[in-house]
């Protein structure tokens, strides 16, 4: 007895495997058939096979580039044109020949239904896949398959997979494909599992299943699952609001966190000089272009050219800001006007440096990969990793120069000269000096409000023009040189913008933002938090 089941076990092993092959090789034969339903057979035959080499034909198949040797019937991967064409082994990738003529040639033609055909026996080989990430992404393609070929397809997976992950996804495609059965209970099952689904795919299913015929009949011809889509579809717009409203704030925030950045260092210098700096623009702009610098001059170092461009843009900001305090704003203390007239010609002057330097046109800032991408919380609400790490990044500059004010030597000789400026030279403080480091502090800021900027917008000679107006409003909206003034000055007006935006347009919202700054101001006309001391007081 054992000695025939050894012989039928040997038979089994070598036949089996026999029979496998000589499908596999038919299956080949075939795609090179010139009735696209022989070759559609072929690809559905290779898409069950549970042979490795099966994916990386379709791939090639799907993409254009299977073609057969005439000669030799054998199929190859070919790149180029006319007569010069390189052949590859489809399976390992391998250059087999070069300068191959076209006439040697025959590609595999693909129209739409093979193409589908295609999507839908890769989705089949990839719900095998180890990773799971491939299966979902294999569920989720699935869906537009012909449900009755996918439907069987769906359901064995879903009695075979562990992941819960990939098992909602796969619940989902089914619950799509036969939201159209003719059972009414089968569609009632797959309106169940389509329940609670954000998906806009799901809408548009539900929306359409609504509708009714040419005739004047519905689609849907129960009216209980009418209803129940029509509650479905209820949800979807109530959460399509909150979510809407939710990015909106996030977009006010991010907006909030840039004018903060381009402000604060305006808020320390408006606020202990009491100078119009109207070149405050061109620090941002020396900040950005720091970055761009810092990436020429290291190449690979791009995960962290952010880091090192912080201190560097510090730096450059800041000298350049001392330099324009020392040689150009103290000899203008107190003539406000001409102060005005004079930083807006250094501005017109560092920007034509920049020009004469870079060229007119925009740089090229790359961003880190940890920036790149959004977090995609649900489908309705995802959010960028450039603006969330800004609006990290914010308070991080915030609660250090908040610190510098209030705990360093340098911080309560700035106040002091703030509050009162003669009583701080009585007590043998040098206001001089204090203005042009205080000078010097403001632009470092700016200088790193331009790195960020950098992560956002276009770096150009005229990148600060767009944001020292909007600076100037909110310092003058929070309280002159109140730090905290100029933090809420900022959330608010980041906030009213872009809640304004969807009803009156973007140039619309910021009038209606201003006209409000002005309003305000008639009732508090030093802003919302205004500093106390006797010179400011008088």
């Amino acid at each position: 007895m054992i000695r025939y089941l050894l012989i039928l076990k040997l038979v089994f092993l070598t036949i089996v495997p026999t029979a496998w092959s000589l499908d596999w090789e038919n299956a080949l034969k075939q795609l090179g058939d010139k009735k696209f339903a022989q070759v559609e057979t072929a690809v559905k035959a290779l898409g069950r096979s549970d042979d490795q080499r099966a994916k990386a034909l379709l791939e090639t198949m799907l993409e254009n580039k299977l073609y057969q040797m005439k000669r030799s019937k054998s199929l190859v991967r070919a790149e180029g044109k006319r007569n010069d064409f390189k052949t590859y082994d489809v399976f390992t990738g391998e250059e087999l020949a070069s300068g191959v003529k076209k006439r040697e040639l025959k590609r595999i033609r693909v129209n739409n239904r093979i193409r589908s055909t295609l999507k839908n026996s890769l989705a089949r080989i990839a719900l095998s896949d180890s990773n799971p990430e491939s299966r979902k992404e294999a569920a989720e393609n699935l869906r537009e398959g012909d449900p009755k070929e996918v439907t069987p397809l769906l359901k064995q997976a879903l009695l075979d997979e562990k992941s819960e992950g990939v098992r909602k996804s796969l619940r989902f495609s089914l619950a799509t494909l036969q939201i159209k059965h003719p059972d009414p209970e089968i569609r009632r099952e797959s309106l169940r599992l389509l329940s609670g689904s954000l998906e806009p795919e799901v809408k548009n299913l539900l929306i359409t299943a609504l509708e009714k015929n040419s005739d004047g009949t519905w689609i849907e011809s129960e009216a209980d699952i009418r209803e129940r889509i029509a509650k479905e579809l209820e949800n979807i717009d109530f959460w399509e609001d909150i979510y809407g409203g939710v990015k909106t704030l996030f977009f006010g925030v991010s907006l909030g966190s840039v004018l903060l950045l381009a402000a604060i260092g305006l808020a320390v210098t408006f606020g202990v000089m009491g100078v119009i700096n109207m070149a405050h623009g061109e620090m941002l702009m020396l900040g950005a272009y720091t970055t761009f610098v810092v990436q020429q001059l290291f190449p690979n170092l791009v995960e962290y050219s952010l880091l090192i461009s912080i201190p560097a843009a510090f730096l450059v900001a800041g000298c350049v800001g001392i330099l324009l305090e020392r040689t150009v704003i103290r000899l203008l203390y107190g003539r406000p006007l001409e102060t005005l007239l004079a930083t807006f010609g250094v501005s017109l002057f560092l920007q034509q440096t920049v020009r004469s330097i870079f060229g007119p046109l925009n740089q090229n800032v790359l961003t880190p990969s940890w920036m790149q991408g959004t977090l995609e919380i649900n489908p309705l609400l995802s959010l960028t990793y450039n603006r969330l790490t800004i609006i990290i990044f914010v308070p991080l500059v915030l609660a250090t120069l908040l610190v510098l004010l209030k705990n360093s030597h340098f911080g309560l000789e700035m106040r002091a000269v703030t509050q009162n400026r003669r009583m701080a030279g009585a007590m043998g403080i040098r206001s001089d000096q204090i203005d042009a480091l205080t000078f010097g502090l403001g632009s470092g800021i700016a200088g790193i409000g331009g790195v960020a900027l950098s992560q956002l917008t276009n770096v150009g000679p005229n990148l600060g023009q767009s944001y020292i107006i909007d600076s100037f409003m909110v310092v003058v909206f929070g309280g002159v040189g109140n730090l905290w003034g100029t933090f809420f000055g900022a959330m608010i007006l980041g906030l009213a913008n872009k809640l304004l935006e969807p009803f009156a347009g973007a140039v619309a919202a910021k009038i209606l933002v201003l006209v409000l700054i002005i309003l305000f101001l008639q009732k508090r006309p030093r802003g919302m938090f205004a500093l106390r001391g006797r010179s400011i007081e008088s």
